[in-house]
């Protein structure tokens, strides 16, 4: 997947279209990803040994087709294209200004 987590991605289809939200997990396999504030909806518990029942705001999974990935640089959302330097290093660029975007992670 050529999104990955902590980036910012713009909504294209929806009911969240045109909000921005980072990427909190993402789930190849599916091809889905759990963005931050995104796809919310609300579940209702029941009471349980002493607990009074409550109402829960939720997020699912939204499909990677309909993200854009959002160029740090250009504040624009783009595609992302791969590049591969002399030192056999892997790299994304933006598709509109031609920038490198980083990939943050929390190792």
């Amino acid at each position: 997947m050529k999104i990955k987590v902590n980036d910012t991605v713009k909504i294209r289809i929806g009911k969240d279209k045109g909000r921005t939200g980072t990427v909190l997990k993402s789930f190849p396999k599916k091809g889905t990803l759990l963005v931050e504030g995104i796809n919310l909806y609300k579940k209702h518990l029941k009471p349980q040994q002493g607990q009074p029942g409550s109402i829960v705001e939720r997020t699912r999974p939204i499909a990677v087709c309909k993200v854009s990935l959002v160029c740090p640089s250009c504040k624009k959302a783009t595609r992302v294209a791969y590049k591969i330097d002399k030192n056999k290093e892997k790299y994304r660029v933006c598709k509109k200004c031609d920038s490198i975007i980083k990939i943050d992670s929390k190792k």
